[in-house]
């Protein structure tokens, strides 16, 4: 596989609202549930505690099961993100689209409106639609290319890049020999 195999350009699929604000990483997935090795059974404890305590949490509803812009999870939208969250995201190829107050209220509220209907994502347009609206929404320029150009995932790039890094390490001397 190429990195051209991993360009995040446009996402599309169900969405899920969760209201909030400063939702850090042990709301979105408790500690103690993250001794997995794999990320494969993550996905079962999102918002966990939160659900719990709030039986009309979105993330239990049945209208928005299988919803992949945010619960699957290939795409988020939000007003900010903390540095690291974004930087982990990139590296698992999710973009992180900040878009203002307003258009994310809108955006929720439409998505619980009609909990069927796709969202589109668009990261090399900037922009996130929803019916017959679209509202900006950024991505930093350096994640945006790594993400379009798939340059995101930097072991399919290490890997990709093989026979050149073989070659340079061929010619130096601490790896030849003296």
């Amino acid at each position: 596989m190429s990195p051209t195999d991993f360009k995040r350009r446009q996402i599309t699929g169900r969405g899920i609202p969760v209201p909030g604000n400063d939702i850090d990483t042990d709301r979105i997935i408790p500690a103690r549930f993250l001794k997995a090795v794999t990320f494969e059974t993550m996905g079962e404890h999102a918002f966990e505690d939160a659900r719990k305590q709030n039986p009309e949490h979105p993330f239990n509803s049945k209208v928005f099961q299988g919803a992949s812009v945010r619960w699957g999870i290939r795409a988020i939208i939000g007003g900010s993100f903390g540095e690291i969250f974004a930087g982990n995201c990139v590296i698992l190829g999710i973009p992180c689209l900040r878009a203002s107050q307003e258009d994310i209220e809108w955006l929720q509220k439409a998505v619980a409106r009609s909990p069927q209907q796709a969202v589109t994502v668009d990261v090399e347009k900037q922009e996130v639609r929803f019916g017959d609206r679209a509202i900006k929404a950024t991505v930093p320029d350096g994640p945006r290319s790594q993400l379009i150009n798939g340059t995101w995932d930097s072991t399919a790039v290490l890997l990709e890049a093989g026979a050149a890094i073989e070659t340079t390490a061929g010619k130096l001397p601490y790896v030849k020999g003296f």
